[in-house]
């Protein structure tokens, strides 16, 4: 019996003794060829660094842009990325003011001072004299017609669309000058049927808002109909003003007093929720679906919100962002092949081993549907050989001796 032990023990020796040149042997080659050979035996999060960098060369990529991202790519890509502001969209010279249009309900009165010659009746008293209080006439009210005018007395068809009220008045003052005795002019609006913004969307009740000669601004009419329903940082507000549009986010709108525009007759507010998303895979602290804000983010607060990078096992030289980017985003190094909706695929890569490139990830932004993934390093796979071998070799030395 101790004869077998001894002769299973020699051979576990011999073999241990030949396995360990062989391990150096396999060792030295993946360090030399970067675990290529290893790839498709161990599991992996995705292509290794060299992989990604390779694919415009492929003449099968279908046109793939490979672009290292520097300040220069960064802040073109911010440039183009940055809304126009309502203030810059829409130019208002301060409050709108009421003015008329068709549809528009009017009272108007005149006073006309005594004697009164035209609207008065000159009664006579015991004494044979006229009545020293001015007199009113009030006439029933009228609506503006689809010509934009109105009918007065004496004074004829009088034209108001466009105009104040206050122009109106004096534009009848003027009309009955020769006729009345220093006649006075009152234009009261009964109902106003043009000066009218909507508000629609993500709001507590839709409605139809009627603007004053105050001139209401963005914020003024959002919270006449009871604010948004969701939180601030979700909505965007889409402002349509004739055949021009334009959106921007609330919290734009909130914090900068000059985007609380004043409003016109015709505007249409419109607050949206527009889920903006990015998918963060590979050597991460996280994998996910990561959700952002209206106002965005950029690639350094991405990487933030996911746990950074993963000290382990990430290769901090291949940080890469894949993108369906527009067309004129950039010069690109070759002619690009556009997909079906007329993008880029494009593949951003950032040095995160380059101090530099802490400056250049706070100013990339981060666009909906990005696809943020960080290689392995060349060492991982590696790792996971040496790993398996020692196993390996643990298994061996503890179970053959018994078999």
């Amino acid at each position: 019996m101790n004869k077998r032990v001894s002769i299973v023990e020699t051979g576990l020796s011999r073999f241990t003794g030949k396995l360990k040149p062989l391990l150096f042997l396999l060792v030295l080659a993946a360090s030399t060829t970067g675990c290529a050979s290893f790839n498709n035996f161990f599991g992996s999060s995705g292509p290794s660094g060299s992989k990604v960098q390779d694919v415009p060369k492929d003449p099968q990529a279908n046109g793939i842009q490979l672009v290292t991202v520097d300040g220069t790519v960064a802040n073109r890509l911010k440039a183009r990325r940055k809304k126009s502001l309502f203030s810059e969209a829409f130019v208002n010279a301060g409050k709108s003011g009421y003015v008329l249009g068709a549809g528009d309900a009017l009272e108007v009165s005149v006073w006309e001072a005594p004697p009164a010659m035209l609207f008065g009746v000159a009664a006579s008293t015991n004494l044979g004299t006229a009545p020293s209080t001015s007199q009113k006439t009030a006439f029933p009210e009228q609506m503006v017609n689809a010509e934009g005018k109105i009918s007065i007395p004496f004074a004829g068809e009088i034209s108001v669309v466009g105009l104040t009220l206050q122009q109106v008045e004096m534009k009848i003052v003027k009309s009955l000058k020769d006729k009345a005795n220093n006649p006075q002019v009152l234009v009261r609006l009964s109902n106003n049927n043009t000066a009218n913004v909507t508000v629609i969307g993500e709001v507590a009740a839709s409605a139809r808002i009627p603007l004053t000669a105050r001139g209401e601004k963005l914020l003024d009419v959002l919270a006449s109909v009871g604010g948004v329903r969701q939180p601030v940082k979700e909505i965007t507000l889409q402002l349509t003003r004739g055949n021009q549009v334009q959106a921007l986010a609330l919290e734009t709108v909130i914090s900068d007093p000059q985007q609380n525009i004043v409003l016109q007759p015709g505007d249409v507010i419109t607050a949206i929720v527009q889920p903006l998303s990015i998918t963060v895979s590979g050597a991460m602290g996280k994998n996910q679906e990561l959700g952002y804000e209206t106002k965005g983010i950029t690639l350094a607060q991405a990487i933030s919100r996911v746990g950074g990078l993963n000290d382990a096992t990430s290769d901090a030289h291949a940080v890469f962002i894949f993108r369906f980017e527009d067309s004129k985003a950039l010069d690109w190094a070759k002619p690009p092949k556009l997909t079906s909706e007329g993008k880029v695929p494009v593949i951003y890569q950032v040095d995160m081993t380059d101090p530099a490139s802490f400056f250049v990830a706070q100013n990339f932004p981060m666009a909906d549907k990005d696809m943020l993934y960080v290689s392995n390093a060349p060492s991982v796979q590696l790792q996971k050989f040496i790993t398996m071998v020692f196993q390996s070799m643990f298994i061996l030395q503890t179970f053959v001796p018994t078999l």
